[in-house]
């Protein structure tokens, strides 16, 4: 089950000036149709109580939209790996796009990406090449989900960091406000790598991930520490247990 809290803490707003190169093509280039596995309760068994829990926080993040005229852009982090980020981030996205909003995820852990086994999806093309090449994105339609498209990490790259905090990346983000409604980016833990504070600090507003009897009071307050350099808003802190 997951245990979903929204923050009460006055956090700062994001002011960030993004000086990007020209937007990139967003169009897809479709190789073959994703499918979520067994492990997505979400796309496969909509009683299960895990559903339920996903839907609540679906409607506290949609109570957070900041306008309906663009997408809400959330990035997921916790500190550690095996705290279900992935899996949150597949469940939360396929949650936004049964309400039959166009919505997009994307696997920017380009240390060890998950997405595309969670999905069975095609992997050599995908956020890595289009950063770091300047490929059209791959964006992959999601089997029965006709309002989702899937954007994988691709072959993991040699600099990863330096993608994520591109002018490229920021652009691309800029390009998706317009093209979806939601866009969840799943991100490489916390506590190993600064990817996800660099996602942090372009998408600007998150979603604070730890695991029950898991997670240490201590990762998660460095986590929190560092996150508020990026001066990204929190929009909840989400435990899972599992």
């Amino acid at each position: 089950m997951i245990a979903a809290a929204a923050s009460n803490l006055p956090l700062p707003a994001v002011h960030a000036e993004l000086r990007s190169e020209p937007r990139p093509e967003l169009r897809p280039v479709i190789e073959r149709r994703a499918a979520p596995d067994d492990r997505l309760i979400m796309a496969h068994d909509p009683l299960d109580p895990r559903c339920e829990t996903m839907r609540a926080l679906r409607t506290e993040l949609l109570l957070r939209r900041e306008s309906v005229d663009r997408a809400s852009i959330v990035a997921l982090l916790s500190p550690n790996p095996g705290e279900g980020r992935s899996l949150m981030a597949a469940e939360l996205a396929i949650a936004f796009a049964q309400t039959g909003r166009p919505t997009l995820l994307v696997d920017a852990d380009l240390r060890r990406p998950q997405q595309h086994q969670l999905f069975g999806a095609a992997n050599r093309h995908g956020l890595a090449q289009a950063l770091g090449q300047g490929e059209v994105p791959l964006l992959q339609p999601v089997h029965g989900l006709p309002q989702m498209s899937l954007l994988t990490a691709g072959l993991v790259p040699g600099d990863p960091l330096e993608l994520l905090s591109s002018r490229r990346f920021a652009a691309l983000l800029d390009g998706w406000r317009t093209e979806f409604e939601f866009v969840v980016i799943d991100t490489a833990p916390v506590g190993l790598y600064a990817d996800g504070l660099a996602v942090a600090s372009l998408v600007g507003r998150v979603l604070a991930l730890s695991r029950a009897r898991h997670t240490s009071s201590r990762d998660l307050r460095d986590m929190l520490r560092r996150l508020a350099a990026t001066r990204s808003q929190i929009l909840g802190a989400v435990i899972s247990h599992f």
